[in-house]
């Protein structure tokens, strides 16, 4: 039952997409065959597997407000600031590999945590509703990246005219997964590196886990989500809680950016990766708010952003990658729904057949 909203909603967006791509002439099971086998070749899933990272640490990010029923739609904004102040603080120290890429991690989750802890001090002290704030955080956030950019952190070449940071120090880029891949017998494809941050993703992945299913602040932070009253009623103190959830929310935001920094760009450019924090929510409603199904989540959007490459050289509309990716959004929200009724239902009447069998033994 637990799978039948995710796969319903992916079911009814590829339908969708045919109805789109028969309107303007196209054969669906061409389009949908040319991205499978495009997708299927080793640079493609390495590439693949590249652009779930970001995706799955904003899925995180997302979910764990989600988990409390906090809509943290500052995501985007979250991870552009970080990668920002992590591109430019990283390249002005000196610090010995491991250290130099964990001071970078540790300053994106920091200012993260702090541009998203802006929306839970909002919430707590003025009752300011986290989406709103969160959106207006945003646009404030993608000007003051633009601004730091352009007037603070910008290294000016002679002759280049693209705006961006200096670069950072070999001994904060993170290396590749390739020689991992040669040392278990997978010859890694030309073009693309395998990029060693997904071993990071996996760590927070698992700490996630532990800490939402595994923890009293995990237990406390569902139970506030599912009945904020009862929650309260036994202890919990909200406004506590929602900064707690607010911070740790940014924290994993301010990762999402490390992946395509630490391990292609080496700098923060005005053409580094945007659209990752919008595309997170739709990842973690798609996975159930669970890191597993995040992962999935990850991969598919990972694939569907790789396989859409092909259909321009094969004269198919690209677009269609996109109303599968909106449609997606739109129907896993309304088969949650539709499938939660399902179970209250079930539940309901499962109670009902108890107690009128209590109460036929009584009689």
């Amino acid at each position: 039952m637990s799978l039948l909203a995710p796969v319903g909603a992916l079911i009814f967006s590829l339908l969708v997409a045919s109805i789109a791509l028969v309107l303007v002439g196209f054969n669906p099971l061409t389009a949908f065959a040319e991205m499978g086998k495009f997708a299927w070749s080793a640079a493609s899933l390495v590439s693949i597997s590249n652009r779930a990272v970001p995706l799955f640490m904003s899925g995180l990010a997302v979910a764990i407000g989600f988990k409390m029923g906090l809509f943290n739609i500052g995501v985007e904004g979250q991870y552009l600031l970080a990668a920002v102040f992590a591109a430019y603080f990283g390249a002005i120290v000196n610090l010995p590999p491991v250290l130099h890429v964990l001071f970078i991690i540790l300053v994106a989750m920091i200012v993260g945590a702090l541009w998203s802890g802006i929306a839970g001090i909002l919430k707590v002290t003025r009752g300011v509703h986290e989406v709103i704030a969160t959106i207006m955080l945003n646009a404030i956030a993608v000007g003051l990246v633009a601004w730091l950019l352009a007037n603070f952190f910008r290294k000016v070449d002679p002759g280049d005219l693209n705006i961006k940071t200096a670069e950072l120090p070999h001994s904060a880029w993170f290396p590749s997964l390739n020689p991992l891949l040669n040392t278990i017998g997978i010859p890694p494809p030309p073009g693309p590196t395998m990029q060693g941050f997904m071993l990071v993703a996996i760590v927070f992945g698992i700490v996630f886990y532990l800490l939402v299913w595994r923890s009293r602040y995990g237990f406390e932070l569902r139970a506030s989500g599912i009945n904020p009253d009862a929650a309260r009623m036994s202890g919990v103190e909200p406004s506590g809680m929602v900064m707690q959830t607010m911070l740790l929310s940014g924290a994993l935001a301010g990762l999402v950016g490390l992946s395509p920094l630490l391990g292609y760009f080496h700098r923060y450019t005005q053409d580094f990766p945007s659209g990752l924090g919008f595309t997170g929510i739709a990842v973690a409603l798609l996975g159930r708010n669970h890191p597993v199904g995040i992962f999935l989540g990850a991969l598919l959007f990972g694939f569907m952003d790789r396989s859409a490459l092909i259909l321009d050289l094969k004269g198919i509309p690209r677009e269609i990658v996109t109303i599968i990716q909106g449609v997606v959004v739109l129907a896993v929200v309304v088969a949650y729904e539709v499938v939660t009724r399902m179970i209250q239902r079930q539940e309901v009447a499962a109670a009902a057949e108890a107690a009128k069998s209590d109460a036929e033994e009584v009689a």
